[in-house]
């Protein structure tokens, strides 16, 4: 228990940060590999099979979405019973959550296989990328299970204030991963697929690390009994992860819908937007982990009921993001050309030239209105911790609506820019609807008291 942070005491600021410091460093480290991974793929294969992992991004990133939501979800109550100092239903929760991922993971996995020739059809694959496109893509979707078990086991040790361990595990697959990327690709000759099977046991090795530790945590063990009549709890945790995943989901079938008017423009278009779109989880590594934090926080103060200290903590949580995401914005200003260079490559200087511009350009709409996202990811993650999970199902229909609307009119209009566009809009009005629903949400929790 001494190594678990209890965010019910102390100062809120600083638990605050770090609690979500190493959990910066973790993602720090997965985007390290994604961005390796990537950039190996780029100059090791070639342009086209850069493009190719462009034109199933979004859909790779939904199953992962569906996999970090219903873990989320599970998380929520873990964090709240241990706020409670309630271990006898903490447990019974932690074991609820484990069938339940093992079961989302096998219908995930069966659903992204069966189901990848209709997906790639659906997002207007090119021809000529459709082969890569289809191996990548099974290959990562074979291993969603690896996925699934990483997110179950690390948001289990977040929910109870251990972040160090998942950046542990995070660390331990971005070097394995990246040593792999460089065999399988430069010497082995594998191309894409040597990339996909990296990422996979990567997957699988940071998870082995995160359940290493909940078997070492006495409070998180569980025993069969816990399976009993637990059809209620299991209901209650898909209440929970359900409306997260869905909203992951939507927000992914409105990044698709993006995508299959990226897949209409140029090859040095799709290639600059494929670039940037892989940075996006660089911009987001803070906000992400914030997010976690706050979770975390506002979860346990929920459970032990402290709603003045949850306020508290938010606005803790709001200063901290806010000045991140300007640092992070100014950096990307300065530095963005050259860092999207390193994913970029071709013989034809024109066409890399192109490809630069897109990419630079897009990387500076969405790091002048970085700050939008990062409140987005505040407000959004103190609803989850609240168990109000409703609110990100909407907010992500919101960003769909926007992310969908704009890209229509591009795709009528031919003026490639207002893409660009298309992700900031669903940001700004997701921010707003989350901010809305949190202060409304939180004047509810005090008047409960009176």
């Amino acid at each position: 228990m001494s190594k678990n942070i209890n965010m019910t005491q102390g100062n809120p600021l600083k638990l605050l940060f770090f609690f979500a410091l190493p959990l910066m460093f973790g993602n720090a480290f997965q985007q390290l590999y994604t961005l390796i991974d990537v950039a190996i793929v780029g100059q090791g294969v070639g342009m086209d099979a850069l493009a190719a992992l462009g034109t199933v991004d979004w859909l790779n990133w939904m199953f992962l979405g569906i996999a970090q939501g219903y873990t989320q979800g599970f998380s929520v109550r873990i964090s709240q019973k241990y706020g409670e100092g309630d271990l006898q239903e903490l447990k019974r929760v932690v074991a609820q959550s484990a069938w339940l991922s093992f079961m989302i993971a096998i219908i995930g996995a069966a659903v992204a296989q069966f189901g990848l020739p209709l997906f790639l059809a659906l997002l207007r694959v090119p021809p000529e990328l459709t082969g890569m496109a289809s191996l990548y893509s099974r290959i990562i979707m074979a291993g969603f299970p690896a996925v699934v078990f990483f997110n179950y086991c690390s948001s289990v040790l977040r929910a109870i204030g251990d972040s160090k361990t998942p950046l542990i595990a995070m660390m331990c697959a971005a070097v394995t991963n990246i040593v792999l990327d460089l065999v399988a690709v430069f010497l082995l000759h594998w191309g894409i697929a040597g990339a996909a099977i990296a990422t996979v046991f990567s997957q699988c090795l940071s998870g082995a690390i995160c359940l290493i530790k909940i078997f070492r945590t006495k409070e998180l063990h569980f025993t069969k009994s816990m399976f009993q009549d637990s059809f209620s709890l299991g209901s209650n945790l898909m209440k929970l992860g359900t409306p997260i995943a869905a909203k992951n989901v939507i927000i992914a079938l409105g990044g698709m819908g993006v995508q299959t008017v990226v897949n209409g423009f140029s090859l040095s278009f799709i290639a600059g937007y494929t670039a940037t779109n892989k940075l996006y989880g660089l911009l987001e590594i803070a906000a992400l982990s914030y997010g976690y934090a706050v979770t975390t926080y506002v979860g346990q103060n929920h459970g032990a009921m402290l709603f003045d200290r949850i306020r508290k903590g938010v606005r803790s949580a709001i200063f901290q993001a806010l000045i991140t995401s300007v640092v992070i914005s100014a950096l990307m200003l300065l530095f963005g050309r050259q860092i999207t260079g390193l994913f970029i490559s071709s013989e034809d200087l024109a066409l890399a030239q192109a490809a630069g511009d897109t990419a630079y350009l897009y990387l500076c709409f969405m790091a002048v209105c970085l700050p939008v996202l990062y409140l987005l990811y505040i407000y959004q993650s103190a609803l989850q911790g609240i168990g109000n999970t409703m609110a990100s199902m909407i907010s992500g229909s919101i960003e769909f609506v926007l992310r969908v609307g704009i890209s229509i009119i591009v795709g009528f209009t031919g003026y490639e820019i207002g893409l660009f566009g298309a992700e900031v809009g669903a940001w700004i009005a997701a921010a707003i609807f989350l901010s809305i629903c949190y202060y409304r949400n939180i004047k509810k929790l005090k008047s409960s008291l009176s």
